[in-house]
C-alpha cells in the first residue's frame, strides 16, 4: 500500500535522514520489530533498553510511511469525547486510555531529552472550539466531565478566542494545557540512531514475506529469501496491518494536509497552541518548530491511492478556504501540499497486544489521532509483557474486546 502522496513536508524538510542496509544474510534475534516508523522506533527503544536483541526491518526507507505524513499534534483527547467514550466502554476503560495519553505527552518529553533528538518537541496548549451552537452544549458537558477525573480544562468564550488567537465563527471551547508537537519523522529516525550505537540492527527495504512458527523460535522469512529467527516479534505496521489481519479492525481515510510559506504576518498567535474544531472530520492546525502553520482535514473515506491522489487539490482548497474564513488578520501562503492514509476504530481506542493467529508476537496500533502517545504506552505495555508481567491497560485494549 502507498501511504502517502506527493512529498510530505517532512521529507521535504529535512531529506533522507539515515539510509540503512538490506538484509543480506540469515541471522537470529530475540526480538524482531516489523515497521521502522515512529512506533517502530518507539518499540526498539524500549527493547533494547530492556537488554534484548532487538532487529528491526522495513519494507520502505527509514520512516517514509505514514510517520512522514503526519502532522504530530500530540494530544491527549481521543476522537472520541471522554464524555461519550464513557458510555461507549465505561468509565474504566475510558478514562484510563485518557489518562494514558495525558501521562504519554510528558513520557515523550523524556524520552527527547535521553536521545537528544533535535525533533522539534514544545509543548503546547490545546484548544478545542465548537464549529455550532448544539456542538458548544455538548462541549460544555465534556468540559464537566475532563474536569471531574482531574484533567486541567477550561471554558474560552467566542469572544475569548476571538480576541486571543484571531478564530471567528466559533461557540465556544475547552482549553487545556496538556498538549505538544514533535517531527516524528526527524524523531523516528534519531531513535533508531540512538540504539544502533548500543546494539540494534536496522535493514530497510527488508520486506516480510512469511512467518514460520515452531514450539522454540519464530522464523520470518524476507521476499529476498533471508531468514530471521526470533523468539518474540513486535508488529509496528500501522494502516498496513489490513495486508495481514483476515478480520477488518480499522476504517481507512484519505487525509489531506498543507504547510504555509514561513513567518507570514500573525503566525504568532497560533505559536503555542494546537487547534481543532468539532466538524466531523474535525479540522485542526498547528505552527511548526520553523514558523510555519500546518493545516490539515477534510478526510473522505479511503477507496484507492490513485482517487485520493486526485482529490489532493480539491480538499486542500477547502482547507485554504477554511483557513481564510476563520482566522482574521492572517493571509494564508501555501508551500507544500499532500495526503496519507489515516485510520479509526469504532472506539476510537488502539488495538495494542496479542492476536490469537499470530502466537508469540505483539501488535502495536496507534490508530486515530493519538497514534503517537498511543505508541508511547504500548513501549510500557509491551515491556512488561516481555518481562511477564501485566498492564492495567491489556484488557482495554485487545483485540476481542
Amino acid at each position: 500500500m502507498k501511504l502517502t502522496s506527493y512529498e510530505p513536508y517532512w521529507l521535504r524538510k529535512n531529506g533522507l535522514i539515515t539510509a540503512y542496509p538490506s538484509l543480506t544474510e540469515d541471522i537470529e534475534t530475540d526480538v524482531l520489530i516489523i515497521g521502522a516508523g515512529i512506533t517502530g522506533s518507539l518499540m526498539a527503544h524500549q527493547v533494547v533498553k530492556d537488554g534484548y536483541r532487538t532487529v528491526v526491518i522495513d519494507r520502505r526507507d527509514i520512516a517514509t510511511g505514514s510517520t512522514s505524513a503526519t502532522t504530530s499534534m500530540l494530544q491527549y483527547e481521543i476522537d472520541i469525547p471522554l464524555h461519550k467514550l464513557i458510555e461507549k466502554v465505561g468509565e474504566q476503560t475510558a478514562v484510563a486510555s485518557y489518562q494514558a495519553c495525558f501521562d504519554s505527552i510528558s513520557q515523550l518529553k523524556t524520552l527527547v531529552d535521553e536521545v537528544q533528538s533535535d525533533c522539534g518537541f514544545a509543548f503546547q496548549d490545546s484548544l478545542l472550539y465548537a464549529s455550532k451552537p448544539s456542538h458548544s452544549r455538548m462541549l460544555q458537558k465534556e468540559l464537566y466531565s475532563r474536569a471531574k477525573y482531574g484533567f486541567p480544562v477550561r471554558w474560552l468564550t467566542e469572544s475569548e478566542i476571538l480576541e486571543t488567537y484571531g478564530i471567528q465563527k466559533t461557540f465556544g471551547g475547552i482549553l487545556t494545557d496538556r498538549g505538544g508537537r514533535v517531527d516524528a519523522y526527524i524523531l523516528a529516525n534519531d531513535l533508531l540512531s540512538y540504539n544502533v550505537a548500543k546494539g540494534l540492527r536496522v535493514y530497510d527495504r527488508t520486506e516480510l514475506s512469511e512467518v514460520k512458527e515452531n514450539d522454540e523460535f519464530l522464523l520470518a522469512v524476507t521476499s529476498q529469501g533471508k531468514r530471521i529467527k526470533a523468539k518474540r516479534m513486535i508488529y509496528s505496521t500501522g494502516y498496513e496491518v489490513t495486508e495481514l489481519l483476515s478480520k477488518k479492525v480499522v476504517k481507512l481515510l484519505s487525509s489531506f494536509a498543507l504547510v504555509s510559506e514561513q513567518n507570514l504576518p500573525g503566525i504568532e498567535k497560533y505559536k503555542n497552541t494546537l487547534f481543532w474544531n468539532t466538524d466531523d472530520p474535525y479540522m485542526y492546525f498547528r505552527s511548526t518548530d520553523d514558523g510555519r502553520l500546518l493545516v490539515g482535514g477534510q478526510d473522505l473515506p479511503f477507496k484507492n491511492e490513485e482517487l485520493r491522489d486526485k482529490l489532493i487539490d480539491k480538499q486542500t482548497a477547502k482547507l485554504e478556504g477554511y483557513i481564510k474564513k476563520h482566522l482574521v488578520d492572517f493571509e494564508l501562503t501555501t508551500d507544500y501540499t499532500w495526503a496519507g492514509t489515516f485510520g479509526e476504530t469504532k472506539d476510537g481506542l488502539p488495538f495494542i497486544g496479542e492476536h490469537k493467529d499470530y502466537p508469540n508476537a505483539y501488535f502495536v496500533l496507534g490508530f486515530g489521532g493519538n497514534g503517537i502517545t498511543f505508541s508511547v504506552a504500548g513501549m510500557v505495555m509491551v515491556s512488561n509483557w516481555l518481562r511477564g508481567k501485566t498492564h492495567h491497560l491489556t484488557d482495554y485494549f485487545r483485540f476481542d474486546r
